[in-house]
């Protein structure tokens, strides 16, 4: 019982919108007409006609968002970014497919949603009508008989004769009817509204394209930064502890004392270059994830933390190795930017497992309007996080809090 009157809560409204959303889709055409005559006349159509296509894709997809609450599966928002001036914007929009796609369902919301619209109005009063009739049919004014629906009503069982069948048949036809109505309503919405196999097939291969690039440049700037580390670092040290060997080598017999210092400093230097290798090796498979698992590892990051941090990690389960490191790397790089940059007294690193995606979270109270343009250190997270087909988002007003949230597949 309780799931029918839900369901009524979430359906009705639906469908009675439609009447105010159909008189809003007829107002589209005469804005985009509006929009070509001002641009043959004043060339205004050139700013006009992308805002008013741009309307009409921000209009379909809060519908897009509405008919997914009702059928329960999701529709993908089709609000992309759209780059350069209006020209770019109108050219990006007539080569998009959805745009004629949403087009297509304003007319249908005109065409089939009004009508559905009014009916659902007309549905929703008649119980009200009902009641009213039965309730109140001798308050009439000079003998006139009150009229339900053409039906006079002038004695009681003129009123509960013709009262009760309308109520019990409203009220079936809301309770049974208006789900099954809404949800093929929704049904349709995203039929014309969704993109089809083949476009989503076109969008994926396009995603795959650009992370794919991402992932070839993230590698080369890891090779080269490897490749720098070990050059300017450990090369610089093994040279220097070859010559001192050699000189040693030399000295060993005439002056053993000086011999021995250079053994020593060629001691110590080694025993650098390892520290240096170890610390190389770490920012590429940091060996504590082998050591102590991912939550071992991020444990262990936050009770680091320059700045105090509690943990909520749940037990993620087996993941591959890559998925591990990008999650360390993700909270490692977020709490070495808490600390420098974002004045925070406090920080929350949540990590659990959803389904087949890995969601990591870092939260912190610090002063929020984070730059990635300012060497934030966010765009390299982002292009490691592409590289492995997730997802990222930054929230961070002015004033905070700062929120990073990263979600990875993890399905093996």
């Amino acid at each position: 019982m309780i799931g029918r009157v839900v369901n009524l809560v979430r359906t009705v409204p639906y469908l009675l919108a439609l009447v105010p959303a159909a008189l809003v889709a007829m107002l589209i055409p005469f804005v985009l007409l509006l929009a070509g005559m001002s641009m043959v006349l004043l060339g205004l159509g050139l700013v006009l006609i992308p805002v008013a296509l741009l309307g009409v894709r921000l209009w379909t997809d809060l519908h897009r968002r509405w008919a997914s609450s009702i059928i329960g599966e999701p529709i993908p928002l089709r609000l992309n970014g759209f780059t350069g001036g209006p020209l770019s914007w109108l050219r990006q929009l007539v080569t998009d497919p959805t745009t004629y796609r949403d087009l297509l369902w304003v007319v249908l919301q005109v065409v089939i949603g009004l009508p559905l619209g009014l009916a659902m109005m007309v549905l929703t009063a008649m119980p009200v009508a009902a009641v009213y009739a039965m309730a109140f049919w001798w308050v009439q004014d000079d003998g006139d008989s009150m009229l339900v629906f053409d039906v006079p009503i002038d004695s009681w069982p003129a009123a509960l004769g013709s009262g009760i069948p309308v109520l019990v048949f409203s009220v079936l036809a809301l309770v049974y009817g208006t789900p099954v109505i809404a949800k093929g309503w929704a049904a349709l919405t995203r039929f014309v509204l969704d993109s089809s196999s083949t476009e989503q097939l076109t969008e994926r291969v396009e995603v795959l394209t650009e992370t794919r690039a991402g992932a070839v440049d993230a590698h080369g700037a890891e090779l080269r930064r490897i490749e720098r580390d070990l050059h300017d670092g450990t090369q610089a040290k093994l040279v220097s502890i070859a010559l001192r060997l050699g000189i040693a080598e030399q000295a060993m017999k005439d002056e053993p004392e000086t011999a021995a210092t250079l053994l020593q400093e060629a001691r110590t230097g080694t025993e650098a270059a390892m520290g240096e290798l170890r610390t190389i090796v770490r920012t590429m498979y940091p060996p504590i994830l082998t050591d102590r698992g991912l939550v071992g590892a991020l444990r262990s990051l936050v009770a680091d933390s320059a700045v105090p941090a509690q943990a909520d990690l749940e037990d993620p389960g087996p993941l591959p190795a890559a998925v591990e490191a990008a999650a360390y790397f993700t909270v490692s790089e977020a709490l070495t930017n808490i600390a420098k940059h974002s004045g925070a007294t406090f920080a929350v690193v949540d990590v659990r497992r959803a389904g087949d995606r890995l969601r990591v979270e870092v939260s912190d109270n610090g002063n929020g309007g984070v730059d990635e343009e300012k060497g934030s250190g966010i765009s390299g997270m982002r292009r490691r996080i592409a590289s492995l087909d997730g997802s990222m988002s930054v929230r961070s007003r002015e004033g905070g809090p700062t929120v990073v949230v990263v979600e990875l597949p993890c399905a093996r």
